[in-house]
């Protein structure tokens, strides 16, 4: 069992790997991962335009990038939705399945193996099983690897995985070619916002001077998926994130801005699912929105997916582009770094859109009645969620 554990490293308990879980707990699973009756995926009753794990069936947005329109889409989507699957993306189809094989190679190796990689709370890198440092705090059903990408004085080689022996190189790849999808996606994001297409990556440091990581999680299955989660509900606290799937394992859920429903993704095969992160709701002042998003679990598969977070250089004070604030719309968010904003989750965990929130009540505070509010995509997660 004790390989099971990583008992220091900075965490304020045992951190235990919910592969060994899987693997051990029968036909129950522990307490610690079992969620309030409010924020379990299950439905009490299925109806017509349900699926089988709680959200409704109508999916996000497809995006054809190789279209001369893309721009358009692009923009309407992230307006609408802040989601959509990306196709015709550039990235080749062969690489993809590679990544995903390497990957998944990786979390078949021993435990002992896999416990070398064992990340801390300080940086997050490697091998983890837990999001925020509170003692007590919720577990969702997921493990993960943490890899630093850009700054390249962040990028470690010796800490991503030796075995399997394809993986550091296939991971290099996978990152450079995802790497100059999201700019081409920044450009369509800063046209649709009326700027120049170079804009909004200029906010972000400039082309080399932003941030980018890579978080490959591990779902593993679960005895009872109606009662616990991958991931929490939550918005992603970055810039703008790529997301690579399993094309065969449903599990992602996006709560839709209409209406608060959750619906659940089915993926497009070779597809990526791009979303807006905070970041860029605070740059754009909110054209472009953050929309809070969960994982399943399934009894039957484990399922993969590569979350490529394209971020801000850290250090970097990030508020509304002047050119987006007006009299009648004026900032909705004060100026923070990356740095500064993501402690919160490092501390707490994912909670949703709090933090975003907080900021946005801050703004207000500080400037009056004169700042708008910001429509909200729905009820709060307790309220709605199926139990």
């Amino acid at each position: 069992m004790a390989s099971c554990f990583n008992g220091g490293a900075g965490w304020p308990e045992p951190v235990v790997r919910v592969q060994a879980v899987s693997d051990t707990c029968g036909d129950t699973i522990p307490e610690r991962y079992v969620k309030p009756p409010s924020e379990r995926p299950s439905s009490p009753a299925a109806s017509a335009d349900s699926d089988d794990s709680g959200g409704l069936k109508k999916s996000i947005p497809v995006v054809d990038l190789s279209m001369p329109d893309a721009d358009e889409t692009c923009r309407a989507a992230c307006r609408e939705w802040g989601f959509f699957q990306a196709v015709n993306h550039g990235v080749r189809p062969e690489l993809l399945r590679r990544a995903r094989a390497s990957w998944r190679g990786f979390y078949r190796q021993p435990a002992e193996v896999r416990e070398r990689y064992a990340n801390s709370p300080a940086t997050y890198e490697g091998y983890g099983s837990r999001l925020g440092t509170t003692k007590g705090g919720p577990l969702d059903w997921g493990d993960y690897y943490f890899l630093h990408l850009l700054p390249s004085s962040l990028k470690n080689h010796d800490k991503w995985p030796s075995l399997p022996p394809t993986l550091r190189e296939t991971t290099e790849e996978y990152g450079e070619e995802v790497l100059h999808l999201a700019r081409r996606v920044m450009r369509l994001l800063s046209s649709g916002l009326g700027l120049e297409a170079s804009r909004l990556q200029e906010a972000f440091g400039g082309v080399g001077g932003e941030g980018a990581c890579l978080r490959v999680n591990f779902y593993p299955r679960c005895p009872q998926p109606e009662l616990t989660l991958g991931v929490a509900a939550h918005s992603d606290p970055g810039g703008m994130t790529m997301l690579l799937v399993d094309d065969h394992v449903r599990g992602l859920q996006v709560r839709r801005p209409a209406d608060g429903q959750w619906i659940t993704v089915d993926p497009v095969p070779d597809a990526f699912i791009v979303n807006i992160g905070d970041q860029i709701q605070v740059l754009s002042n909110a054209v472009y929105k953050s929309v809070e998003h969960r994982v399943t679990v399934s009894a039957a598969e484990d399922r993969l997916s590569m979350a490529f977070f394209y971020n801000p250089r850290s250090d970097l004070p990030i508020a509304p582009m002047a050119e987006l604030v007006t009299a009648d719309r004026p900032a909705l968010y004060p100026e923070m770094t990356f740095d500064e904003y993501r402690v919160f989750i490092r501390q707490r965990g994912l909670a949703g859109k709090a933090q975003l929130e907080s900021l946005h009540a801050t703004a207000k505070k500080a400037s009056g009645s004169s700042v708008i509010n910001v429509p909200s995509p729905g009820p709060p997660a307790a309220d709605t969620s199926s139990s």
